[in-house]
């Protein structure tokens, strides 16, 4: 029986027996009975305390069934028996049946299952394990409510379905609910004495009271089967261990000491076909903890962190780290990893982990789902400094690297590194990188050498940014032509990027030059011109035009022509006319021309394809040989009909401002146009009456926004290497507008390009996949299949740092989230020997074949370092 607060006492609570493991079990009696026999001198044995319900009795009852339309309860009551007790300590032989247990303490358990383990003679002797593999003794947890009343030396106990999952509850049902035998439970921990001794308000820190009666605990129950086969005239319910094989809880091979456990190290024989189960054990899932599960899942299948945590860890937990948290999480830790690795145990519920998570990272508090990788990043740095060896960290000078080799000052940062950080995190799971920055503007660089616990990669399509822009231009025929474009430029590139993107994909020509703005409201509100500037001050909702302009040209004044309409509203009955801007503005150079008509003629020559659609709808129409007779007039001569149009007055053409708003002064067909003083850019409003309707404006007022995601829009599966988002993690790029540098060359902050370098590599190279983005207006999960190696990813042409090693690794882990951005599932994908792979799912566990390892949910992947020599 485990009890799940018995790590923190209050100072008045006398611990039981040791300070390094304050677990108690509960094992069947025999069993204890016979290792603490052999292992220990009568003098040395522990005297155990014996309550017993007696069927019948008018104190205690035997255990029975409650049940109500909400729950079911399994009751009974304990009574100290001082008779037993003296018989046994004056050497009487006590009666023992199968409904005799056994309270320890975590010590005296590991110190009896060592003794069964190593027991040459187990399978020999009536005293021997006789079960078949298929009755494995088990360990499991159970959620029990104590209640303690003195005044008669008794205590409740109180088994609640609600508290318990059905399996374990049907369990406790078949071990207890006998009502013809007596049930002792002989306590050798003292727990129960102490619960005895304290007052009311003196309960472990972490004891859950439910009431003034009642105290919820939590049991760890091992070596009782669940048919309690002792009740079939067999004596134990142990399962067979012999000691056929010798292994460490992680299956690596270690020797073993048959006098006892030594160093709290958790050690033993396994017999044929254990060994292949250990470590196999799922967590349940307290309510959305499918992240911490897959997480704590993949570290406790992490080589050389298993063996650590399963043997003496515990002397070296720094109390006094300020930035620790008392060795708590670490010890939390530590006993899940001791539980997932036990010999035939059931399921985990990891309440005491979660509990202890939850009071230092508030954030993973309460019952919502959260990223495996943060608990993941908090885990990691907190254990490491739960751990630190370094008790007082000195002070480093971080100095300039000023023209020295980079292996002196990596080293030197390394050494300063370990010098304020070393534990068994440090020695597995770092690395360290060389980051070098550089500024724009007086190119002064800086290099530093900074460790990392993981590697956080962006897939490739995260990096890139998706962007549809309209492009305008005048045909071989003279004719205006529009047509969008999708480019992919770099997230945090520069406008010169989209340009040449933009520049390629339209096919510009030499002699031509792009002229892009950003339309709203029909009017142009800026152009994008300075090369250096962001792409970040580009929004998807934006609307964007590129006008492609000769470059001869490039000393003639521009004209931006604003085009408006008369539109007749209703309002309160009444009818009124308003001018209204439609359309996509029209910007041209003023090249060659002199009076109004001819910048009549440079307008009407844009709309000349817009007349032609509408004159074609017309003719698919009304099927009249009119309607064709027109379709082909106005393809006879070069803007006849707009000569016409304005000189019968259908079109006017104002000196405007950049808005549009105000009619400075009339240009007229026949007057010399002419331009104020050095302006190079002439705003012109040109007014439309009636005859608007021959052209098909829709055609140019439609514009596309730069990215328009649909609604739960499912996109293309994409496919990427490994290999590929490591080198876009270690290409140069700027530094985004919130990440600005301050450069000690201009004193000012800089948007400086940075690069990376991988300089050392860890044991345990851990990396993330970046696959939730995160904005202002949004979030979103790339669905992007990453395709990595599982047995040889190498690393050794991305390694700056150059020696005869190879920098290969194999795969083990993975952490997987299925489903979309607000919710999902996670779980863990577990390498456990030779091809054999697992699949946990909070609580099952079952094998997946090699071929699923690889999938597009794969989010965490955990690979391990396999030494070599080059040849």
């Amino acid at each position: 029986m485990e009890i799940a607060a018995s790590e923190d006492c209050s100072d008045n609570t006398q611990r039981p027996d040791s300070d390094n493991d304050q677990r108690v079990y509960l094992v069947p009696y025999r069993w204890w009975k016979d290792a603490q026999d052999s292992l220990l001198e009568d003098s040395e044995k522990k005297k155990g305390v014996v309550f017993a319900s007696l069927p019948g009795s008018s104190y205690a009852g035997p255990m029975r069934i409650i049940n109500n339309i909400f729950n079911s309860d399994l009751v009974m009551s304990l009574r100290k028996e001082d008779d037993l007790q003296d018989c046994r300590e004056n050497g009487g032989e006590v009666s023992v049946s199968g409904r005799d247990f056994a309270l320890v303490s975590g010590d005296m358990w590991l110190q009896a299952l060592k003794w069964h383990s190593d027991s040459k003679n187990a399978m020999k002797d009536d005293k021997g394990f006789s079960a078949a593999d298929g009755d494995m003794a088990e360990v499991y947890p159970l959620q029990l409510r104590l209640s303690i009343m003195r005044e008669t030396n008794t205590f409740g106990v109180r088994i609640s379905k609600k508290d318990n999952a059905i399996e374990l509850f049907k369990r406790a049902c078949k071990m207890f609910s006998v009502d013809s035998e007596i049930l002792r439970i002989w306590d050798f921990s003292g727990q129960i004495t102490l619960f005895f001794a304290n007052g009311k308000n003196h309960f472990p820190i972490d004891c859950q009271r439910q009431s003034d009666h009642e105290i919820l605990l939590e049991l760890q129950v091992y070596g009782l089967s669940d048919s309690l086969r002792c009740r079939e005239g067999k004596k134990d319910e142990m399962t067979n261990f012999s000691s056929g094989a010798s292994v460490k809880m992680n299956g690596s091979a270690s020797s073993m000491n048959s006098n006892g456990v030594h160093d709290n190290s958790l050690t033993f024989s396994l017999g044929p076909g254990e060994a292949g189960t250990l470590g196999l054990i799922g967590l349940q899932n307290l309510g959305n903890t499918c992240f911490m599960n897959s997480a704590l899942q993949c570290l406790a299948h992490t080589p050389k962190l298993v063996d650590y945590f399963l043997e003496d860890y515990g002397r070296e937990i720094n109390h006094d780290n300020p930035l620790g948290m008392n060795g708590e999480i670490a010890l939390a830790f530590g006993d899940l990893i001791r539980k997932l690795w036990a010999p035939g145990a059931s399921p985990v519920a990891p309440r005491m982990f979660k509990s202890k998570l939850a009071r230092f990272a508030p954030q993973f508090s309460g019952f919502n789902q959260h990223d495996s990788q943060e608990l993941l990043a908090f885990l990691l740095d907190g254990l490491h400094e739960d751990l630190n060896r370094v008790k007082c960290k000195p002070y480093a000078e971080v100095k300039d690297a000023d023209g020295r080799p980079d292996e002196e000052v990596a080293d030197e940062y390394w050494h300063n590194h370990l010098a304020r950080n070393d534990s068994v995190i440090v020695d597995v799971c770092q690395g360290q990188y060389k980051s070098t920055l550089l500024c724009p503007v007086c190119r002064k660089i800086s290099v530093t050498f900074d460790p990392f616990m993981y590697l956080s990669l962006p897939l490739p399509s995260s990096t890139m940014r998706s962007m549809t822009l309209t492009v305008i231009s005048s045909g071989s025929n003279g004719k205006t032509q529009l047509s969008p474009y999708t480019i992919s430029v770099t997230k945090h590139g520069k406008f010169e990027d989209l340009t040449r993107a933009l520049s390629i994909a339209c096919s510009l020509g030499a002699d031509e030059t792009l002229l892009v703005a950003e339309v709203y409201n029909n009017l142009i509100i800026r152009f994008l011109e300075d090369p250096a500037d962001s792409l970040s001050l580009i929004r998807d909702a934006d609307r964007l035009v590129a006008y492609r302009i000769m470059k001869d040209n490039g000393d003639a004044p521009l004209v931006i022509f604003i085009h408006q309409r008369m539109e007749e509203l209703y309002i309160h009955g009444k009818s009124t006319s308003n001018w209204k801007a439609f359309g996509i503005p029209v910007v041209a150079r003023l090249c060659n021309i002199v009076n109004g008509s001819d910048l009549c003629n440079l307008y009407l020559k844009w709309f000349c394809p817009f007349q032609q659609a509408a004159l074609e709808d017309c003719a698919a129409s009304n099927k009249n040989e009119a309607a064709t007779e027109m379709a082909t007039s106005s393809n006879s001569g070069p803007n006849v009909n707009e000569l016409d149009i304005s000189s019968d007055g259908e079109i006017e053409f104002y000196i405007t401002d950049e808005k549009g708003t105000v009619r400075n002064s009339k240009i007229l067909m026949d007057e010399p146009l002419t331009i104020s003083g050095d302006s190079r850019l002439l705003h012109v409003l040109v007014c439309w009456s009636e005859k608007i309707k021959i052209y098909d404006t829709k055609l140019s007022s439609s514009l596309p926004e730069v990215f328009k995601s649909g609604f739960l829009a499912k996109r293309p599966q994409e496919s990427v290497s490994l290999y590929r988002c490591l080198e876009t993690f270690l290409q140069e790029e700027p530094l985004g507008p919130e990440d600005m540098w301050y450069c000690p060359g201009c004193k000012q902050h800089r948007q400086a390009s940075k690069k990376l370098d991988l300089w050392r590599l860890p044991e345990i190279l851990v990396i993330h996949l970046k696959r939730f983005q995160y904005s202002r207006y949004s979030k979103n999960k790339l669905e992007t299949y990453v395709d990595f190696p599982i047995d040889n990813l190498d690393l050794s042409a991305y390694i700056t740092l150059g020696n005869d090693k190879s920098y290969r690794y194999t795969l083990y882990a993975v952490s997987n989230h299925f489903g979309s951005m607000g919710g999902g599932h996670y779980t863990a994908f577990v390498h456990h020997g030779g091809d054999q792979w697992y699949d946990f799912d909070d609580s099952r566990v079952y094998p997946i074949s090699k071929e699923k390892i690889k999938s597009s949910a794969a989010y965490v992947l955990f690979y391990r370092r396999v030494f070599e020599e080059l040849t």
